[in-house]
């Protein structure tokens, strides 16, 4: 293929030729899911094989539910207390790992997870009382931050025509954990207590398998992952590709922080994705209870609801990325809207339903629109941040686990001191809920692109990305990525935007393709970055 880059990657000691076309930043234009190639295709099926074995983890508790309640006899607080602990960890974990990332490489960031956090997935099984049960379900809840590490990772590896796809395929299929937890724990319960085990000891001897894969993920990943298209962090700032300057770390976490659609987008991700981490904590002990069924049939269907997320997260990507060719950034947000929108309706549906064949019905739709919701919001935002990309990934996947802190408490757990309300009640309220915050996405406005009901202002992508770095970082040369980002990401005017800018501006129109190429019309180009002045734009 003509258009390969090849070469030897900074980092490794062999010649080395990329088995996909890439781009100016050497990222890969197309997704070839039967390749485990290095770099591109290693780190997507590495980050989605890691990220679904801690949504598996996590969840693995509440798949068990209805067994380990009656041996620890836990009260229905103790259990909400319990489901909200899972999530709490992970807020300030993922905020943590997106600063970490930007530095230390997502290869890093994964395979350390996986190997610390087999500890506590082992220890579940030495718990005795509602106070254990919590607190492991707390630190195994943590190695949600690996969330983190799969987003940043992809992001960095696809172009940005396809990184909504590359992002949602991957936290999709991880995200299906949550549901294939609901089946294989209780299979392997199930398997090891018809072996002659009693129940009691079943439960626990089950944790030792995703404990046991954790070890072996982590090694894998550690040993056989690239942390960039062109080689490992480490390396490439040895080698100056990633050179840093001091006091510079404040100034990462000062761009992705002060940045005002990272918190939109955190504030949104918090009732897809939080109300999805919800939704796995209560759904097994839903049909259960209310439609008198047993543990595993209870978790084959409560599964249905994550494992829509093999298909449907993809597809909330491929639906931004799809409408992006025409309608650029706008059209993205205008996507996340609508989708997460009609969430919200069907999830308030499913709280006034009565039959089982109606609640599994809805509960798929509902799950379809929620996921795909999620996919679609890593579809906006790669583009809000390219120098803190990680730090703004780990601020709106910590969004997600608030969310679901937000909503249990309020919706699922009941206390003392305010009313307990029903799940079916608290279904409907979450409902309104969801609809509700989606309307805060009309404040997220690109000022070269625009926002939902607003066109850009004329700025230009190089004026939003160069705005990103100091005087000092772009005389030493160190904002060069960003300005091959701001050049690639010149697709996400649209089509039909760049066809009006190129009448008015008498230049040749921007063909709407799946591929990516260097436009020789570029108002900046790497030759005379370093001579362009920073502008407002971006604020």
């Amino acid at each position: 293929m003509a258009s390969l880059e090849s070469g030897k990657p900074v980092g490794h000691d062999t010649p080395f030729v990329y088995n996909v076309e890439v781009d100016s930043e050497s990222k890969a234009k197309r997704v070839r899911l039967f390749s485990v190639a290095a770099p591109h295709m290693r780190a997507f099926h590495l980050s989605w094989i890691n990220f679904f074995m801690t949504f598996l983890a996590t969840f693995a508790p509440a798949s068990l539910i209805p067994i380990i309640r009656e041996d620890l006899s836990l009260t229905k607080n103790q259990l909400g207390t319990a489901g909200t602990t899972t999530v709490v960890g992970a807020i300030f974990a993922r905020i943590f790992m997106g600063v970490t990332l930007d530095i230390m490489g997502p290869r890093f960031g994964s395979a350390l997870i996986m190997c610390m956090f087999a500890a506590p997935v082992f220890l579940f099984a030495l718990i005795s009382d509602a106070s254990a049960f919590a607190g492991m379900r707390f630190l195994i809840g943590i190695c949600l931050a690996n969330f983190v590490c799969c987003q940043q990772w992809v992001g960095s590896m696809f172009n940005v025509k396809i990184v909504g796809t590359a992002n949602a395929i991957t936290a999709g299929w991880g995200n299906a954990g949550g549901g294939a937890t609901q089946i294989i724990m209780p299979a392997i319960y199930e398997g090891i207590r018809n072996g002659g085990v009693p129940a009691f000891e079943a439960w626990r001897w089950a944790f030792f398998v995703p404990g046991g894969i954790f070890l072996v993920l982590g090694l894998l990943t550690w040993m056989t992952g690239w942390d960039a298209p062109r080689g490992d962090y480490r390396v490439l700032k040895a080698n100056g590709e990633m050179a840093t300057l001091k006091g510079s770390t404040w100034r990462l976490i000062k761009v992705g922080l002060f940045n005002y659609r990272t918190w939109v987008m955190m504030f949104n991700y918090g009732y897809c994705f939080g109300v999805e981490l919800t939704v796995d904590n209560i759904i097994v002990t839903y049909l259960y209870d209310k439609y008198k069924m047993d543990l595993v049939t209870a978790g084959g269907l409560g599964a249905l609801f994550g494992l829509m997320n093999v298909f449907s997260r993809p597809s909330g990507g491929m639906i931004s990325d799809l409408i992006a060719i025409p309608f650029g950034m706008r059209g993205r947000i205008w996507a996340l809207f609508i989708i997460q929108f009609l969430g919200g309706l069907f999830c308030l549906a499913m709280g006034f339903t009565e039959t089982l064949a109606a609640t599994i019905a809805i509960m798929i739709i509902f799950s379809i629109f929620c996921q795909q919701a999620c996919g679609a919001t890593y579809g906006v935002v790669p583009f809000v941040s390219r120098r803190s990309y990680g730090v703004v990934a780990g601020l709106v996947g910590a969004g997600g686990n608030l969310g679901a802190v937000i909503t249990q408490v309020i919706f699922f757990s009941g206390s003392p001191g305010s009313p307990v309300l029903s799940k079916d009640d608290g279904l409907i309220w979450m409902g309104v809920m969801i609809m509700g915050v989606s309307c805060t996405l009309v404040f997220v406005h690109f000022p070269m692109w625009g926002s939902m009901f607003f066109p850009g202002n004329g700025s230009s992508e190089e004026d939003y990305y160069l705005n990103e770095w100091s005087a000092e970082e772009i005389a030493m040369g160190l904002h060069s990525t960003s300005m091959k980002f701001a050049m690639e990401s010149r697709s996400q005017r649209g089509f039909k935007a760049s066809e009006a800018l190129a009448v008015s501006m008498k230049l040749p129109t921007e063909a709407p393709t799946d591929s990516v190429s260097l436009d020789s019309e570029v108002s900046v180009t790497l030759a005379d970055i370093d001579a362009k002045p920073q502008t407002d734009a971006a604020k």
